[in-house]
């Protein structure tokens, strides 16, 4: 699928049309129900059902990041215990920085692991897509940049 498919192919869990925001209205208090007492607020233009991410795609985005996140993260916590014993235990002795600079490395690797976790899930609730997932990675990353252009074309 390309960037030009998702375009007229949107994803599940987002609304079918795109509902006109309401005019602004002057300020006023919020109506009062004459039974209950209480403040009545207009609705949301979506409800949570329509703008929630289904199940079966968030459990696919946390196993992602669980594995592009916590892989990384795990050997830079090794890394640190490693070094540590080696100096204690061993007459190795490793420079400083080298530890500081792979520790950061693999810290790095987890952050960045975080949004490719997300981004290369396949967020079709249908289609699980392949085990590295980048073809999801392009198709999704497509998807944000757009709606990134039309956000800056909108406030422009």
């Amino acid at each position: 699928m390309s960037a030009e498919e998702s375009e007229h192919s949107p994803l599940p869990f987002e609304p079918n049309k795109k509902r006109q925001k309401p005019a602004k209205a002057k300020s006023q208090p919020p109506a009062q129900s004459k039974e209950s007492g209480r403040q009545t607020t207009k609705q949301p233009p979506f409800n949570k059902e329509e703008m929630a991410i289904p199940k079966v795609v968030s459990q696919r985005m946390i196993r992602r990041v669980a594995a592009f996140c916590g892989i990384p993260t795990a050997l830079g916590i090794s890394t640190l215990i490693v070094s540590y014993l080696l100096t204690i235990y061993t007459d190795i002795r490793l420079a400083p920085i080298a530890v500081l600079l792979v520790n950061m490395a693999l810290f790095g690797l987890g952050v960045l692991g975080i949004t490719y976790g997300v981004l290369s899930a396949s967020w079709d609730e249908d289609r699980v897509g392949n085990w590295l997932g980048v073809a999801e990675f392009g198709i999704n990353w497509g998807r944000m940049v757009d709606v990134w252009r039309e956000t800056r074309q909108k406030k422009v």
